[in-house]
């Protein structure tokens, strides 16, 4: 299903991108050296439940996984990328965390993702890979507009995880949203211009660039969820949601302070 919203609903979507945003932001605060994964997790359901919205995570059950998710946000540590299921883990000083979260307010979802570095020995590596996925992801949203294809930002993407000298894995991507988290079209992290779906105002988009330093390959964990890089590199993940707008897109998951 491909969805178009009309104006009230992307009112709405940007009240639960501000949301998602400001959750992120807040766990991104208080994740330091020591924090156990389920208490992020106990964080953001008590967050989630304070703004009356609600996880698109906790009953999430999709063929790919071993389902329900049964847990409100996606907590991947170092060599984990997508999926990553809290469990009783302390972070230590260097570790790489990415935080991603999907919320449904007003009947609207926004999914967004961020990379950090735990403490205060960031290793260089760790740092470029987040920046790579960091820069694609703006180029990706340079790239939308009405009229723009598909393709063009599965290449806007690619081209800049390809130029920093990363494997790129094509079997997840971005993808649509709007009433459910995941909907057509599939946005590829590499792909060719002019290819694929033309985009329209009122399509809501989730891009999210994704990469392992060494590899293109997965593994999954045994807790059916966790998909980690088959050698043990480390990974990175930046995501937004965004809105195609009349003249480009606009993104709806900035925290309420960079609005």
């Amino acid at each position: 299903m491909i969805e178009i919203l009309n104006p009230a609903k992307l009112a709405q979507a940007r009240v639960t991108g501000a949301l998602v945003a400001d959750i992120l932001q807040a766990l991104k605060s208080r994740a330091t050296v020591g924090t156990n994964l389920l208490d992020i997790d106990r964080w953001t359901q008590t967050m989630i439940a304070d703004a009356g919205a609600e996880s698109c995570y906790v009953d999430y059950a999709p063929s790919f996984g071993s389902g329900p998710f049964g847990h409100y946000v996606c907590t991947a540590v170092n060599d984990a990328v997508l999926h990553g299921l809290p469990y009783d883990y302390a972070l230590a000083d260097g570790d790489l965390l990415t935080l991603d979260l999907a919320v449904s307010q007003g009947g609207v979802a926004a999914d967004s993702a961020i990379s950090f570095v735990v403490g205060e020995s960031p290793a260089p590596e760790s740092l470029a890979l987040i920046d790579a996925t960091q820069r694609a992801l703006r180029a990706g949203i340079a790239a939308a507009g009405p009229g723009a294809r598909t393709g063009d930002l599965s290449y806007a993407i690619g081209s800049v995880l390809s130029e920093a000298g990363y494997p790129i894995n094509t079997e997840f991507g971005g993808h649509g949203i709007g009433s459910t988290m995941h909907q057509d079209p599939h946005i590829s992290n590499t792909g060719r211009p002019g290819r694929g779906y033309k985009l329209r105002p009122g399509l809501l988009l989730a891009l999210e660039p994704w990469v392992m330093e060494d590899t293109d390959e997965l593994v999954t964990d045994a807790d059916g969820w966790t998909l980690r890089s088959a050698t043990g590199c480390r990974t990175a993940h930046s995501e937004h949601t965004i809105a195609i707008t009349e003249d480009g897109a606009e993104i709806l998951t900035l925290p309420t302070q960079d609005r």
